[in-house]
């Protein structure tokens, strides 16, 4: 349990959250959702990679 880096886990939970509005705002029909969704999907991601990154040059991982 020690070894858990938080930060990562809400990461993947707002990941995951993404991934489900755009399965809702598909159900809805909406164009705008399902693209907002994208793109928050990919900032998301693309900020835990950096943040990895990040930590791995550090020696943080």
């Amino acid at each position: 349990m020690k070894n858990i880096k938080w930060v990562f886990v809400l990461y993947a939970m707002l990941a995951t959250f993404s991934i489900m509005a755009i399965g809702i705002f598909i159900g809805e029909g909406s164009a705008t959702g399902v693209i907002g969704s994208i793109v928050a999907l990919v900032a998301i991601m693309g900020f835990g990679f950096t943040t990895k990154k990040k930590m791995r040059e550090k020696n943080q991982l």
